[in-house]
């Protein structure tokens, strides 16, 4: 734990500076993921804000963990794997589980597992930090995921994704229903302005997004659904690309914390409406789920089709959803 005390010809001086010009060891950066991690207190209050203008007398303790090992470890995760030869890895991804290590989540990821269940000389596939990933699915998205075992895997699926080639569908139920039945949602996407956690749709300066939707069911009353399971495929591949897509199109994931909002429904008048709207108020994770992945085989040269079917907990929401008449 360190410590610093704020001095009179330091008052007024942004925290984040005032931190860096005590702890010259730290860069900015790393100081500003210290603050964001909720790693600075004072007085036993957590202080994010790297603007916070230092007073005379205040004393900051910075809480700086240990340095991780720069390569990930091994770590015996279970894993459902669908799909392994010696090139690739299909995983089912159960929701909950993070994909590669980061700030935060330093261990416990399918990285760890995967090194564990491959061998460690998958380590270095593709660089360090990400070894085999080509893509990912946010940690509360459950589905299927390809990971490459070697360097020719890692650079024909790299280049299948770049060229939006590889097959991707995702199942997702949102709150209300698209008026159309089908659509394409065509924005730029990047960081939201004014929370930088979050993505959002930008008018300039974002990267190209493309998302097709199809409404596979509605549930509820016809005029004014509930809830709708939609069918979503990917031309790209942006961070958080169809959350912030449907929230977009107004129509946000059920159990979305980040880009989600609870529906205001009529009051329940049976208990089935009560069910259902209880199953959907409370689902504690964004509905998304890839269910379809398909891609050409780096050395087989055929293409492999997955699918995979709901997990328990979204299967649970769909059927309390069907209830509703």
């Amino acid at each position: 734990m360190r410590r610093a005390t704020v001095t009179d010809e330091r008052s007024g001086v942004r925290l984040d500076r005032f931190l860096a010009d005590t702890h010259t060891d730290l860069s900015r950066s790393r100081l500003r993921q210290l603050l964001d991690a909720g790693a600075v207190t004072r007085g036993g209050e957590t202080i994010r804000d790297a603007n916070h203008r230092v007073k005379p007398g205040e004393t900051y303790l910075i809480d700086v963990p240990h340095p991780a090992p720069a390569t990930p470890q091994g770590e015996d995760i279970p894993l459902i794997v669908v799909y392994e030869d010696k090139d690739l890895i299909v995983i089912d991804k159960p929701a909950g589980l993070v994909v590669h290590p980061a700030a935060g989540n330093p261990d416990g990821t399918l990285v760890n597992a995967l090194i564990a269940h491959c061998g460690a000389s998958r380590s270095g596939v593709g660089g360090v930090a990400r070894p085999g990933i080509v893509h990912r699915l946010d940690k509360d998205t459950s589905g299927l995921l390809v990971a490459a075992k070697t360097e020719r895997a890692m650079a024909s699926l790299a280049k299948q994704f770049a060229n939006h080639t590889i097959e991707r569908a995702y199942n997702a139920v949102v709150w209300g229903s698209p008026r159309l039945g089908d659509g394409v949602i065509d924005t730029q996407i990047g960081r939201n302005p004014f929370d930088r956690k979050r993505m959002g749709v930008l008018r300039a300066g974002g990267k190209e997004a493309r998302t097709h939707y199809r409404v596979v069911e509605r549930f509820g009353d016809p005029e004014r659904p509930l809830a709708s399971l939609l069918e979503c495929r990917l031309e790209t591949g942006r961070t958080h690309q169809i959350r912030v897509h449907l929230t977009h199109l107004g129509h946000p994931l059920i159990g979305d914390a980040s880009y989600g909002r609870a529906r205001q429904a009529p009051r329940p008048k049976t208990p089935d409406e009560e069910m259902a709207f209880a199953a959907a108020t409370n689902f504690p994770r964004q509905a998304l789920h890839a269910y379809i992945l398909g891609f050409q085989h780096p050395s087989l040269h055929k293409t492999l089709r997955f699918e995979s079917k709901w997990p328990e907990d979204l299967s649970s929401l769909i059927a309390a959803l069907r209830r509703l008449r």
